[in-house]
């Protein structure tokens, strides 16, 4: 059995506050390992809280592990506060950070982040008290810096939180959709357009009579007797007419009959 795997079984055996003295006076990095054995499910715990985000489980769990290393090196058991007092702000704001930074469309440093996100927050507040929208000039005022760090925060903010359309909306185990498919729907427009094309087409290729006709059916709703006495023709003769002429415009109508 190796020296380290014996020294983390003896470590094992140590309180919290005795794991600490180690890792602080010797800066044993068993000791260290021990305890983000110990606290790992705690930092889970944390994580889980975002596990309707889109992002996967275990890049979550690996964040909640970088803010605990943090806790872990920057704990002081002298303060007198809990362990888990402490890193629980540590792993929640490495958590926070992390979306942070997934919101936005393209990389921007951290300080225009940070202002881009201060104006977003005195907009709403200097909204609500001049009831309209505030100036450039008044949100500058409101952030202590010059009017063009104002307007790049500005511009800046623009690109925060984009959404590809290729984003799945569900999580892990979840049947997922891309973002693009739940949203708008199918326009029939596109097809009715093909079909006026069609109908067009085979509009053109009809008589003078069989339009006629037509017209008098489908638009002025008369009946084929009504037809008959109009245009001079038996109703037998109409409805042929009626039936061939439906027929090209569907473009079912065989060349012989057309040509007929």
């Amino acid at each position: 059995m190796s020296v380290t795997l014996t020294a983390k079984r003896d470590l094992a055996r140590e309180t919290d506050a005795g794991l600490f003295e180690i890792h602080i006076r010797e800066g044993d990095p068993a000791a260290r390992d021990v305890l983000v054995d110990r606290f790992m499910p705690f930092a889970r715990k944390l994580a889980l809280r975002y596990i309707h985000s889109r992002e996967p489980l275990d890049d979550l769990v690996q964040v909640a592990y970088i803010g605990l290393l943090n806790a872990i090196e920057r704990f002081d058991p002298e303060q007198g506060k809990k362990f888990t007092t402490f890193a629980a702000p540590t792993i929640l704001g490495e958590l926070k950070r992390y979306f942070r930074d997934k919101g936005w469309m393209v990389h921007v440093p951290r300080d225009l982040q940070e202002r881009a996100l201060a104006v977003s927050r005195n907009a709403d507040r200097l909204s609500a008290e001049l009831a309209r929208s505030p100036t450039v000039d008044e949100l500058a005022e409101a952030l202590d810096c010059t009017l063009e760090q104002a307007m790049e925060a500005i511009e800046a903010a623009e690109n925060y939180q984009l959404t590809s359309l290729d984003a799945p909306v569900a999580h892990e185990d979840e049947e997922s959709s891309a973002l693009a498919e739940m949203l708008g729907q199918e326009d029939d427009g596109f097809e009715l357009a093909e079909e006026r094309q069609t109908l067009a087409a085979n509009w053109a290729m009809l008589s003078e009579l069989e339009r006629q006709v037509l017209a008098l059916r489908l638009l002025h709703g008369l009946t084929q007797r009504q037809i008959s006495r109009r245009i001079g023709y038996s109703q037998m003769h109409v409805s042929r007419l009626l039936r061939r002429s439906m027929q090209s415009l569907n473009g079912s109508a065989e060349p012989a009959e057309r040509a007929a």
